[in-house]
């Protein structure tokens, strides 16, 4: 057996809201954890062979052409083959849940008659466990392997062939044919069926209800609306906390080493998502996402976490996996993530600034809110002189790395803004404010390279980071201020590949990672939104535009994109990227989007 065929585009993603799965073009689930997004796949085929685990349904004609879509403001996939002699059209979903995890997959015949090989391997524990298959009638067949237990159901014969379940069936016009695939625990009683029918109406119903609240963005609409939809499907609905991603070791380069676990919550996600769902109106959810921000940073300040487990786990040990030889080969594969250990100063100023804008975008407050900040500052007051990991969590050691000051720098501002809205004459407010003034003046005086005319990327280095375009984004230093303009222009000159944004160089300097990824897709995000600030409104759009055209056929963008291969790499759909895409069309298509918001300017000029 050879590693998958396909790209990271070829995929497309279906959910329940607490997991997901990915779906190729030609009608594969190559990944899918069950019960949770973090937990142990039992399709793991992505990241290794069939033989790891796959649900194949295809036409038997190896020259069918495949088309697919999603059913509008839907997650509803709907994938449809045409050969010679008919056309039908698999339809993919997984239905909220109200009781145990269904994937559902019903195959419909539009035209003629069309030959399907239904090609089930169930691998659980990431693709290793080999399970106890039975029938327990002519229509249902269990797999178990330990705790874990999964039914599907069909009336399609299949047997059993080389450690796969197998079986081909044909359609004809108006013919429909479902599959129903159920998650249970091994050691209770088999999950009843479930109506298909009903389901896919329920699901229907579920996805347009909430699409339908988005508002319009201008021309974009389709685009933010997919991008809401994806990262509502990146949601895990029990706790309102969102994953970056839903796969893990996705690589960055590859046959890299960059190869990590997204399938966790990140504090520095925690600002933008607020902002992209408060500007559409989904208070709900950013409510949600709110609370489950407040409830995981519970405790000791010096504890705080950079990512936490859906469910606001702290413990997230890295460990990989020698049986799976990677996407592209690309090894290691790894499950958990050790830079849950690190230690990231911007994280304080990613959750007082998603608090801070909580408050302003009219959320109902919260009792913990200042408690927390009460908790948080008397020992960022002594951190914040730290040095730290960094926002990408290199694993090369610690420095004193911009980002994580001026994201310090916004902690104290926003607590102090707050504080003072509380009390005017807050002594507590006045207080905070110096120790931002300091942090500021520190800054300025030792992160500024006059030489290059550019902030670097930690004191006293020359090396240029994507991260400073935050400079002007959380209102650090205002748009028009030489230093900031200075500092664009070296990112535009030496960080810019075919249009797109580098992180940094990974091959100037030691991080700890062997050298190459692609470009980061959130980081041209970031410089788009910038260019709005600056009143570079057409180079704005054109690179907007860019960015937009690098989604797949279904509307979702990966972590980071290749621009000399032309294909996406990093986990996938990424979380960052898409909030990326909302906020910059709102940013471009209304007078105050969320660059004007957390930047704290009143215009774009």
């Amino acid at each position: 057996m050879t590693a998958s065929p396909y790209r990271i585009e070829d995929y497309a993603l279906i959910g329940d809201c607490e997991t997901a799965a990915l779906v190729s073009t030609r009608g594969s689930i190559d990944w899918l954890c069950f019960p949770r997004f973090d937990s142990e796949a039992c399709f793991a085929a992505l990241l290794g062979t069939p033989e790891n685990g796959r649900w194949s349904i295809r036409p038997r004609d190896g020259q069918a052409r495949s088309t697919r879509r999603y059913r509008d403001g839907t997650l509803i996939l709907e994938t449809t083959f045409e050969t010679a002699e008919g056309a039908a059209t698999l339809i993919d979903f997984m239905p909220p849940r109200d009781r145990c995890a269904d994937l559902i997959r019903i195959v419909v015949g539009h035209r003629g008659r069309v030959e399907f090989d239904l090609d089930l391997a169930i691998r659980f524990n990431y693709g290793r466990s080999i399970p106890w298959v039975s029938h327990l009638d002519k229509t249902t067949l269990t797999a178990v392997a330990g705790p874990d237990l999964l039914v599907l159901r069909t009336a399609v014969e299949l047997h059993g062939e080389d450690m796969h379940t197998v079986g081909s069936f044909t359609v004809t016009a108006g013919q429909c044919i479902p599959f129903t695939l159920t998650h249970g625990a091994s050691h209770l009683s088999v999950p009843p069926p479930r109506d298909h029918e009903v389901a896919l109406e329920k699901t229907e119903a579920f996805w347009t209800v909430f699409s339908e609240r988005c508002p319009r963005v201008g021309t974009w609409t389709p685009e933010v609306k997919r991008s809401l939809i994806t990262l509502k499907a990146l949601t895990y609905m029990p706790t309102g906390g969102i994953v970056a991603a839903a796969t893990t070791s996705l690589p960055e380069h590859p046959g890299g080493q960059r190869n990590w676990d997204y399938r966790f919550c990140w504090l520095r996600d925690a600002t933008i998502t607020l902002l992209a769902f408060m500007k559409l109106g989904y208070y709900e959810e950013a409510s949600s996402w709110r609370d489950w921000l407040l409830r995981s940073v519970a405790g000791d300040p010096a504890q705080m976490q950079i990512m936490y487990g859906v469910a606001g786990e702290r413990r997230l040990p890295e460990w990989e996996v020698p049986w799976l030889d990677g996407f592209l080969n690309s090894r290691p594969v790894r499950v958990g993530n050790a830079a849950a250990e690190q230690f990231q100063l911007d994280i304080y100023g990613e959750v007082a600034d998603a608090l801070a804008q909580a408050q302003k975008g009219g959320l109902p407050p919260h009792p913990r809110t200042r408690a927390l900040s009460e908790t948080i500052m008397p020992f960022l007051e002594e951190a914040w002189r730290r040095p730290d990991d960094g926002i990408w969590e290199t694993r090369g050691g610690r420095r004193h790395f911009t980002h994580s000051k001026v994201m310090a720098w916004v902690a104290f501002d926003r607590a102090a803004a707050m504080a003072d809205a509380a009390n005017p004459a807050s002594e507590r407010a006045a207080h905070w404010r110096q120790v931002a003034d300091q942090i500021h003046e520190e800054v300025c005086r030792r992160a500024f390279d006059p030489d290059l005319g550019s902030f670097v990327q930690s004191y006293g280095s020359k090396q240029l980071d994507a991260s400073l375009l935050f400079i002007p984004l959380v209102g650090f230093l205002p748009p028009g201020d030489p230093r900031v303009v200075g500092t664009v222009a070296a990112i535009e000159r030496h960080l810019v590949r075919d249009g797109l944004v580098l992180r940094y160089d990974t091959g100037t300097e030691d991080d700890g990672l062997p050298p190459g990824e692609g470009a980061f897709l959130a980081c041209s995000f970031w410089l788009a939104d910038v260019l709005v600030l600056l009143g570079r409104h057409d180079d704005a759009r054109r690179l907007f535009e860019q960015l937009r055209a690098l989604s797949n056929d279904v509307g979702l963008l990966a972590e980071e994109y290749d621009p000399l291969e032309r294909r996406m790499l990093g986990n996938f759909p990424q979380a960052f990227s898409h909030i990326g895409l909302i906020n910059t069309a709102l940013n471009l298509t209304r007078i105050s989007g969320p660059a004007e918001d957390r930047s704290g300017h009143d215009d774009n000029t």
